[in-house]
């Protein structure tokens, strides 16, 4: 006899099914490419923000390096990429795990195994903060709900996962294809627009960027260079899940390591296509994403009554 919250849980998620029978699910590369590939692909939406956040620190001639330092993040990007894609084929079984396992010992196993955990969960909380910063930017009425509206949407990810990969492979491939289709579409439309001499100033063009005090002379000296260091580490959030795909190549179709290898590439390409895309058009376009240091103005840059932007 069903109690409450099983009853409940099966209105939610449905009814449960043996662990053994999703292991034998694989799912078409149409399905795999977007599910391993998502989290990486979200990185996209906060990566660029973040080098330009960082190098606005030190006022609009910094932000000219931001397509340097994007391009330094892809750089490390294909090279990880094509690490990982001779590992899945010399480990299709066990990832970096069993990499770090069968050369290293067990304890670095175990070690790896604990950081790419930490790791998902480090994913999941800065993609659903960044979602919900964004939320709030588009829709400022909602301004001050942006931990309400993070939570809810690790919620939704954690039910749409629970019925397995093949049952939440369409609820997942679908905003992720959503997602690139938009971004490329935008670039495509800015990069016509520019070669037609048509591409407007952003509203966030007209305001001036306040460098901190300690970098009112630019990017000089020791603490210039580590301004640009810190840029790319924190632009290197665009590195976050792109060891997903090689940790599951038995969720591929078979041949599984070919098709890993494919979606390995595949990511790397849209990545760097897509972050470099945006850093063009935004100094294209003059734009710089700034946030209002005033308690009462959470918001971006052109929305700012300030003619002033000091970044954070």
């Amino acid at each position: 006899m069903l109690t409450f919250l099983d009853a409940l849980k099966r209105i939610l998620v449905g009814r449960p099914f043996r662990t053994e029978r999703a292991k034998v699910q694989p799912l078409p590369q149409r399905l795999a490419l977007p599910v391993f590939s998502a989290n990486a692909l979200s990185s996209v939406a906060y990566s660029p923000d973040e080098i330009l956040l960082t190098l606005a620190l030190a006022g609009v001639s910094a932000v000219a390096l931001s397509p340097l330092v994007g391009l330094a993040v892809m750089v490390v990007l294909l090279v990880i990429i094509a690490s990982y894609r001779q590992s899945v084929h010399a480990y299709p079984s066990g990832g970096d795990y069993q990499i770090a396992s069968e050369n290293l010992g067990k304890t670095a196993g175990i070690t790896v195994g604990s950081a790419l955990m930490f790791d998902y969960v480090l994913t999941v909380a800065v993609s659903m903060s960044s979602a919900a910063h964004y939320l709030i930017a588009a829709f400022p009425a909602l301004h001050g709900g942006q931990t309400t509206a993070a939570a809810l949407g690790v919620v939704i990810l954690a039910f749409l996962h629970l019925r397995g990969l093949r049952r939440g492979g369409r609820a997942v491939a679908i905003p992720t294809y959503a997602f690139v289709a938009l971004i490329l579409l935008m670039c495509a439309v800015g990069f016509a627009q520019d070669l037609a001499g048509q591409l407007e100033m952003a509203p966030s063009a007209a305001l001036d960027i306040v460098p901190d005090a300690e970098f009112e002379a630019g990017l000089t000296g020791l603490a210039g260079a580590l301004l640009v260091l810190r840029a790319f580490s924190t632009g290197a959030a665009a590195l976050t899940g792109v060891e997903t795909p090689a940790g599951n190549v038995k969720a591929f179709q078979p041949p599984r390591a070919r098709n890993a290898a494919t979606a390995l590439l595949a990511l790397g390409i849209a990545a760097t296509v897509m972050t470099m895309a945006v850093l063009y058009l935004r100094r294209r376009r003059g734009s710089t994403w700034c946030r209002c240091r005033r308690s009462s103005c959470g918001s971006m840059a052109p929305r700012c009554r300030r003619t002033t932007c000091r970044c954070r």
